[in-house]
């Protein structure tokens, strides 16, 4: 988030207003009505790149299981064509980490509609978005930013309560270890005795 990017409110303005067009279903084996590989291409040549061909075969061969994350990228793709994006330089690899990584943990987190529909998953998925760019609202500071998308980011609370259930399943073992050896030198001296 090392660069200053658009203005948050016209990109959360700019999901208010998705077309619903957007939000139907997207081609799965012959079904649907959205073709996500060809939003995605659509979007690369908008802002002046060719989309890496490895990922259009990845949006175009899914499983009905992909389907949260098709329709996210639909929407990722609204977003990415607002104005402010096209005339700027996207860096390629900022904008595969987008669709690769970033879209994948957020379908997980919640559908797509609730990323249009809901004030801070709104947020959170724009903010998400900037980030993995290397971008930050106009007007924020880099701390402002990372404290913002931390206190917003869903995918980041559940890394943080899985970090936190790993930490205290290590601790709890460790008191149990500890309990069995202090029970074993309690049985060593009493056996001595």
């Amino acid at each position: 988030m090392q660069n200053p990017g658009p203005e948050l409110e016209t990109l959360l303005r700019r999901l208010i207003d998705l077309p619903p067009e957007f939000l139907l279903p997207p081609r799965i084996a012959g079904k649907g009505t959205v073709h996500t590989a060809a939003l995605v291409n659509d979007l690369f040549a908008q802002v002046g790149h060719t989309a890496p061909e490895a990922m259009l075969r990845r949006l175009s061969s899914v499983r009905e299981a992909d389907r949260a994350r098709l329709l996210l990228t639909a929407v990722v793709c609204w977003l990415l064509a607002d104005r402010w994006f096209v005339k700027t330089a996207l860096p390629v690899p900022g904008l595969v980490q987008v669709f690769d990584d970033a879209v994948g943990g957020l379908a997980q987190a919640a559908d797509a509609s609730r990323y249009v529909a809901d004030p801070d998953r709104r947020e959170e998925l724009v903010r998400v978005v900037l980030a993995r760019m290397d971008f930050r609202p106009q007007g924020e500071t880099l701390e402002q930013a990372t404290d913002r998308l931390s206190s917003l980011s869903a995918v980041e609370r559940k890394r943080l309560l899985a970090a936190s259930r790993a930490a205290e399943k290590r601790a709890r073992e460790i008191r149990e270890a500890l309990a069995r050896k202090a029970a074993e030198e309690s049985a060593d001296k009493w056996s001595r005795e």
